[in-house]
């Protein structure tokens, strides 16, 4: 039977990764479809040392891979958005499915790309770009179809989890840890996608819109990087009982859509706290499968290279299928997408904690719960640390759920205050119970 001729532009870590598992994996795959999958065309600007690429065609301008007449499914592995934009319109264009792994684009850009394809009736795959070899997307896409999903929450970025973890097991500072990161190839020269949860707020954007059947909208998300996390304060969450991860959540209300990305403290009990180095995991709560919890390697050449074959799978199968009877790009048929609003930050609701520097006065813990109560701000529990005789001292608040706009109020008056030093430490808290 005529193989299914497929495309590759990029020779990547992941591309040499998915050369890697279609050679290997060939006769399951051709198992799973019934014909084999046989890549014809590379586009890549130069060769790569031990890549080879014997019997198959390979081109310096990627376009001529995205435009070939012969090639069914074209992969983009190159990344950036520009012109990895240009190359699949184009595949799309000349009536090719595509696979690819490119979060930004699809968070970015992907309303108008699916657009297309349902106009040319192809399928765009993406699977791999969100948490690399776990199938996260399938899940919700087609796993949880049917639940209404009410919240997610996930560790989606390896890198920001991988200096975390070693913050907290060493007691080592944030950048000594990155330093290593970077040492060890887990974060970039310029490591501010990851550590200020650009890369992570991604693929947010894409499982809510998938979860909750919303447009993508990659600018509403909200993004907080760790890079100011102080060890002091990973030591008093864990005297708390709580971890701090690099969470990315989404949530249904009844007043619109949350979509953010920060650090956050969460129950050491919990299996998110548990997740540590460079794994991702993603925790779903449907109303009628309740929570499900999906671990596993989210980046490297040969899990990603893992969704990247699956969704060849998928788009081979849907080379035999009626478009219209194929799974939509985000879960819900386009037309009946829904354009729930976003929820502002200071509209959020969740505990928070919160540490203040304070001179050792007596009436000081008095005046900010007065403070607090005012702004309808409750406490769960309070930590003071002894300091040294007329230094300022820690104070530590765990409060009870509470509206962030409520609760900024309240420390904008208790920040004014003469017995206040320095400006607070404030982190959410999640509880990643049934109501999150």
């Amino acid at each position: 039977m005529k193989p299914i001729a497929v495309g590759l532009a990029g020779l990547g870590t992941v591309a040499q990764g998915t050369l890697h598992v279609l050679e290997n994996n060939q006769d399951e795959l051709t198992r799973r479809i019934g014909r084999p999958l046989q890549i014809t065309h590379v586009g890549a600007r130069r060769d790569r040392d031990g890549v080879d690429l014997t019997g198959i065609r390979v081109s310096r301008d990627l376009m001529d891979v995205a435009r070939d007449p012969d090639v069914d499914v074209f992969v983009e592995l190159i990344g950036g958005t520009d012109y990895a934009r240009e190359l699949i319109e184009a595949a799309i264009e000349s009536g090719k499915h595509v696979v690819t792994a490119n979060k930004a684009l699809i968070a970015e850009y992907g309303n108008q790309i699916f657009e297309k394809a349902q106009a040319k009736g192809v399928t765009v795959a993406f699977e791999a770009s969100v948490a690399g070899g776990i199938p996260v997307i399938k899940a919700l896409r087609e796993g949880l179809a049917a639940n209404q999903i009410q919240w997610l929450a996930g560790i989606i970025n390896g890198t920001g989890n991988f200096i975390l973890t070693e913050m907290r097991d060493a007691g080592r500072d944030f950048e000594d840890v990155l330093a290593e990161a970077q040492a060890l190839g887990y974060a970039e020269a310029d490591p501010t996608f990851d550590v200020e949860g650009i890369d992570a707020a991604h693929k947010l954007c894409i499982l809510a819109s998938i979860a909750f059947g919303i447009p993508l909208n990659f600018n509403a998300v909200y993004t907080q990087g760790i890079s100011d996390i102080d060890l002091i304060d990973i030591d008093y969450a864990e005297e708390l009982g709580y971890r701090i991860k690099h969470l990315g959540i989404a949530r249904r209300t009844d007043q619109g859509i949350e979509m953010r990305v920060h650090p956050t403290l969460i129950s050491d009990k919990q299996l998110l706290a548990n997740v540590h180095g460079v794994m991702n995991a993603v925790q779903i709560h449907g109303d009628a499968v309740g929570s499900t919890l999906h671990y596993g390697a989210g980046a490297g050449s040969l899990p990603t290279a893992s969704a990247v074959v699956a969704d060849l799978v998928d788009c081979a199968r849907a080379l035999t299928s009626d478009p219209t009877n194929r799974v939509p790009h985000l879960a819900f048929q386009p037309s009946h997408l829904n354009d729930l609003p976003i929820l502002p930050m200071a509209e959020t609701l969740c505990p928070f904690y919160i540490r203040l520097s304070v001179r050792d006065e007596v009436g000081v813990l008095a005046e900010i719960t007065t403070v607090l109560s005012k702004h309808g701000v409750s406490l769960e529990s309070i930590l003071q640390k002894d300091g040294v005789s007329g230094e300022p001292v820690a104070l530590i608040l765990l409060t009870h759920k509470v509206v962030e706009g409520d609760l900024e109020a309240a420390l904008k008056t208790i920040e004014g205050a003469t017995f206040v030093v320095g400006s607070p430490v404030v982190l959410r808290v999640e509880t990643l119970d049934d109501t999150l």
